[in-house]
């Protein structure tokens, strides 16, 4: 078993090397895309690929050529990342709490309003700068095209996604009969138009349905996220025995370093004995 570990962190290692590679090459090719959704993931991809690689360089160099320094580093980097990947996934829970939409009476589709979340993401949405560019994606990616044929009945017996739902109809309850416009209805109602370029796309109902979009995706991360975390502790583990035994590699004992600490007297040896001495002559 010497040496085992060396060897699983090296292996383990060369495959995140190998997986980095396309997230790195997913992110440049996202940088020259004109898509408006691609460029949202660009950084954080091409982020998560460099460090990915830079970290797995260093655990295959510490633990194959025995470094012992490129091996410390990558446990340290390591516990940092399993810290982090902790908070985060502690933080997505929180803020990814509320919300879900409610029913509506005869349809099957969910209906999500603004106020239902937390303030942390609706910022995400209120900022006008960013929004501009989420509606941009939204048309971009027609999603309300598909339902430019569908009758009333439709309406009744198919399921919408969140953002179908909040961007391309209006509220439910609107009614924009000549007798009810006299009644005090949802801001939504007022913002609809029939226009292809703007339907519901500055509703609050539109940004709601982003907001659930991103919530139920968070979710989904953080499930992985917390696989991801039981693995990286496991490796961190395995990784630690690597560390000792490249330490003992460079030290040439066979147990490590010397642990005879015994053989040097303890930091309060002398000041005991000056003691004693002193007490011997007073006696």
């Amino acid at each position: 078993m010497y040496r085992f570990s060396n060897t699983v962190i090296g292996f383990l290692n060369l495959f995140t090397i190998l997986l980095s590679i396309p997230i790195i090459g997913a992110g440049l090719w996202m940088a020259r895309s004109s898509t408006t959704c691609s460029s949202f993931l660009q950084t954080p991809l091409m982020a998560v690929g460099f460090v990915i690689l830079i970290i797995s360089l260093a655990g295959f160099i510490g633990a194959c050529f025995h470094v012992a320094w490129a091996l410390w580093c990558y446990l340290v980097v390591m516990l940092f990342l399993v810290a982090a990947l902790l908070g985060i996934t502690i933080f997505g829970f929180v803020v990814t709490s509320q919300g879900g939409g409610v029913p509506v009476t005869g349809r099957v589709y969910r209906e999500y309003h603004l106020g239902e979340y937390s303030p942390w993401l609706r910022s995400k949405v209120e900022d006008e700068k960013t929004w501009r560019t989420i509606r941009g994606c939204i048309l971009g990616s027609k999603t309300c095209a598909r339902l430019g044929n569908w009758t009333p009945v439709d309406y009744l017996r198919n399921d919408l996604s969140p953002v179908q739902s909040g961007c391309c109809k209006p509220p439910t309850a609107c009614n924009y009969a000549e007798q009810a416009t006299l009644v005090t209805q949802d801001s939504d109602c007022y913002k609809w138009s029939n226009e292809e370029g703007a339907l519901c796309y500055d509703c609050d109902s539109c940004k709601a349905g982003v907001l659930e979009t991103m919530r139920q995706d968070w979710k989904k991360v953080s499930v992985l996220f917390i696989v991801m975390v039981v693995l990286l502790i496991g490796i961190y583990s395995i990784g630690c025995c690597a560390y000792h035994n490249t330490k003992r590699a460079e030290t040439g004992h066979p147990y490590g370093e010397n642990r005879m600490t015994k053989i040097l007297p303890r930091w309060d040896f002398y000041w005991w004995r000056w003691l004693r001495g002193k007490r011997e002559e007073l006696w």
